[in-house]
């Protein structure tokens, strides 16, 4: 059985598709709360060594999963954090374990639309790119959005708290957040 909210709450996981702004949120949401914050895919490129991208080509996605995982565990230990955890983090069931057993999983949550719009120009995503390597025309990309946020969705619904993003400004976000965690802070 999960314990309690407050019991879990001094670590907060953020989780959700690429682009949905994880690793934007998670620094203002950890500073309005006076707790730490960690990106997870900078912990796993700092045991790693080498770039997120390097990691793919040289282990593939199993063995960035099997990295990020042991770097979740390491930050399960630490207590007062706001973690942003990878778009596909959640799918790994140890993983998302390790979440929902140590801390309170936010789920920011954007649509199709919105998501395709903020990753449209972006090239350091590896699962957004061609088996080649090369960036994805519009209906391309839309397409591996779409087929990826179908697969994962159901894995983000582990989350404890939804919070929708679509149009709504950052400090909205934050503000949403803080409001729905704060009986369940420790004082």
């Amino acid at each position: 059985m999960t314990p309690p909210l407050l019991h879990r709450s001094s670590r907060i996981y953020l989780i959700g598709f690429m682009g949905c702004g994880k690793s934007t949120v998670g620094p203002i949401l950890a500073n309005a709360i006076g707790y730490d914050f960690a990106d997870l895919d900078d912990e796993v490129e700092s045991a790693a060594a080498t770039s997120i991208a390097a990691v793919f080509r040289e282990r593939g996605e199993a063995g960035f999963r099997l990295l990020e995982r042991e770097a979740l565990r390491a930050l399960a230990r630490r207590e007062r954090i706001v973690v942003a955890l990878g778009g596909g983090a959640p799918l790994d069931e140890e993983t998302r374990g390790v979440m929902t057993a140590t801390g309170v999983v936010v789920y920011l949550r954007s649509s199709l639309d919105d998501l395709f719009a903020r990753l449209r120009k972006k090239s350091d995503r590896p699962l957004l790119l061609s088996d080649q390597g090369t960036v994805l025309d519009e209906e391309a990309l839309r397409e591996r959005i779409q087929s990826l946020l179908g697969k994962r969705e159901p894995a983000y619904r582990c989350a404890d708290i939804i919070v929708e993003t679509d149009g709504v400004r950052l400090g909205l976000t934050v503000d949403t957040i803080v409001k729905r965690l704060s009986p369940h802070l420790p004082g």
